[in-house]
């Protein structure tokens, strides 16, 4: 079964697992051209998936935009792609946020390059879709370890650089809806929760320093990541919000960068949404739901 085309209020003319480089460069925004001109955007994980379509976007703006990941050839991919389609090369940075000294030598390398760092855009992260009883030591520490640990080294060396150099920061983190905690990802659950105190926390502590701290909450938002659920989660994933589809990466992106452009100037400490009302009315399965909550075409 075809789990996007098939899918009642769901349906829209898209590839099943998110957008073509194609369609990432010439996707209509509500930005003007050179909003972030002049800027240095640095990207965790933004070879794929929301990660990319941020990338795309900040570098149609204008900005000097940094990949980095753990994979070199996800990274040079986007790297030729937005070279090609938006006419600018970023630069890529093959590395592992869960390692702080990779994390120190990777911010060097953007700063001897850019002598700047704007915006950081926390979106690496990752997690496997499994009942909380059955996680093993290792798939545990290893969710935990990337998207807590990894965007703390982040952020805590961006930030220490930021205060040397006497200059104003932003920081964005993507995490999760988790309002309703998150039914097999609770891995996950635990560790954007913790970004998103973590953040609310630090928003306070480095006012002093004009750095701003903020955290985007996708909910259900397609993309290639999408292939690790299986059929039953993906046909029934749109009905954990009371407006019945899917996100996509674009409604993400644009939301990120809004936190980065000067239109965000006076927020910080703040969890932006961008889930259809998910927080405010459903729960996912994303390993399909059990049969003692299948009642009535729950989500």
């Amino acid at each position: 079964m075809n789990a996007h085309a098939d899918v009642g209020p769901d349906k829209e003319d898209r590839p099943r697992f998110g957008f073509t480089d194609s369609e990432l460069a010439n996707h209509p925004t509500v930005y003007r051209n050179d909003l972030l001109a002049g800027q240095t955007v640095v990207i965790s994980g933004g070879g794929s998936g929301m990660g990319k379509a941020m990338a795309f976007l900040a570098s149609r703006l204008g900005a000097d935009v940094v990949l980095c990941g753990r994979t070199m050839q996800k990274l040079t991919t986007t790297q030729d792609a937005i070279e090609q389609l938006v006419g600018k090369r970023p630069m890529a940075v093959q590395m592992s946020i869960r390692d702080p000294d990779q994390v120190e030598k990777m911010l060097d390398q953007v700063l001897a390059r850019y002598g700047r760092i704007d915006t950081l855009i926390n979106n690496a992260g990752g997690q496997f879709p499994q009942d909380a009883i059955d996680f093993s030591r290792k798939g545990w520490l290893a969710v935990m370890d990337l998207n807590l640990n990894g965007t703390w080294w982040m952020m805590q060396e961006t930030a220490k650089r930021w205060v040397a150099a006497g200059a104003p920061g932003n920081i964005v983190n993507i995490v999760a809806t988790v309002e309703r905690g998150m039914p097999q990802s609770a891995h996950c659950c635990a560790a954007r929760s913790g970004v998103i105190y973590l953040s609310k926390t630090l928003s306070t502590e480095w006012a002093p320093h004009q750095i701003r701290v903020n955290c985007v909450a996708p909910g259900i938002v397609e993309t290639e990541g999408f292939a690790v659920y299986p059929d039953e989660a993906l046909t029934r994933f749109h009905l954990a919000n009371p407006m019945q589809k899917r996100g996509d990466a674009w409604d993400v992106a644009e939301a990120v960068i809004y936190l980065a452009a000067p239109s965000g100037k006076f927020i910080t400490g703040e969890v932006i949404n961008v889930d259809g009302g998910q927080n405010q009315w459903g729960v996912n399965w994303p390993a399909g739901i059990p049969d003692y909550f299948n009642i009535g075409g729950a989500a």
